[in-house]
């Protein structure tokens, strides 16, 4: 292995094993992109207000089914906005024992059934033999909140000697893939992208890389949320930016509609199963799909709104289209961020 300055010629790997300097120009991510391994989709898995699997989901979306209504998890009755998308009927002791369930918030409890769904999909087995080639990135936006609001209600009612010794490991945000990792021994890259309502895009993307660059063989990557709880309602009516469409919560979420007034707060976890395409090739997996390429830019502009000009979001989906070799014109499907907020949807 040679070694180059980084400024003068970043390296690509070439799916042999071997990696070469190339020039710096608008070109060497295109470069390094055709010249790496191809990366499926072996496994999906997800928890959602319309199922507990990628099935139910998805029949879910074939019939419209809406998953809001009335807030159960708490007494919203003194709240602006009393619906929200809640995931029923979810037993966290199907995937884990009743002590591992105490000492773990929802939102990882979510992300491990997503993940082991996924990974049944998949018919992956993980090994001591190939653990260290699979990685984890399971994303959150908030991470535990449920944990910490109570603990918060302990500390103030009960005192600090009150508060829970697992505060810590229940509420930060890569706990969920964290809780993955050591449950199934995937011992390669493990991280948690935090990026708001980008976090599960941004972590599937970024565990792209990771198998492109060589880095791992598999990556267990997605997102997990579970932020309905009286803190989550409170903060998000503060700022404006839930619907209070009380009366009719499955029409509430209307993106794009001239008559929305903000979004609704959903709980879920969705978790993709992604793989170098000669790795799945060799073990016989299901092949889903394929990923072709991911991009990430930033407005820099505001803390909530977006660029006026929706210039950040444009040079996002330019990038992704360089990096894949695509057109405009070849996408088929666009799944839009419309939040039902006026200044979002517009841009």
């Amino acid at each position: 292995l040679r070694v180059y300055s980084r400024i003068e010629a970043p390296f690509c790997y070439n799916g042999r094993n071997t990696w070469r300097a190339i020039g710096v120009d608008d070109g060497w991510r295109n470069e390094f992109m055709a010249n790496t391994p191809r990366v499926v989709i072996t496994g999906m898995g997800a928890v959602t207000p319309l199922g507990l699997d990628v099935q139910s989901l998805w029949q879910g979306v074939k019939e419209a089914r809406s998953g809001v209504g009335p807030i159960t998890r708490f007494d919203a009755g003194n709240y602006e906005t009393q619906i929200a998308a809640e995931v029923k009927g979810f037993d966290p002791t199907t995937v884990l024992d009743r002590k591992e369930a105490r000492r773990t918030d929802r939102v990882i409890q979510l992300a491990i059934a997503a993940a082991d769904e996924a990974l049944r999909a998949s018919e992956l087995r993980i090994t001591p033999e190939n653990a260290e080639r699979v990685g984890v990135l399971i994303g959150s936006g908030i991470g535990g909140i449920e944990t910490l609001s109570d603990n918060f209600d302990t500390l103030r009612t009960r005192g600090p000697g009150r508060v829970s010794p697992f505060l810590v490991p229940m509420m930060i945000a890569d706990m969920s893939s964290g809780m993955v990792s050591i449950k199934y021994g995937a011992k390669g890259p493990n991280y948690a992208p935090v990026s708001a309502c980008s976090t599960a895009g941004n972590a599937i993307g970024e565990a792209l890389w990771i198998i492109k660059r060589g880095d791992a063989d598999v990556m267990i990557a997605g997102g997990t949320e579970a932020a309905i709880t009286p803190i989550g309602i409170a903060g998000f009516n503060a700022c404006k930016a839930l619907s209070t469409r009380n009366d009719e919560p499955a029409a509430a979420s209307r993106p794009f509609d001239k008559t929305r007034d903000g979004f609704v707060l959903g709980e879920g976890a969705g978790i993709l199963i992604l793989e170098r395409l000669e790795h799945a090739l060799d073990r016989g997996a299901p092949i889903l799909g394929e990923v072709l390429s991911y991009a990430a830019t930033a407005d820099a502009y505001h803390i909530t709104m977006p660029d006026e000009i929706g210039s950040g979001a444009a040079k996002a989906m330019e990038l992704a289209l360089k990096h894949a070799g695509l057109q405009a014109s070849d996408i088929d499907y666009l799944n839009a961020h419309g939040t039902s907020t006026e200044a979002n949807d517009r841009l």
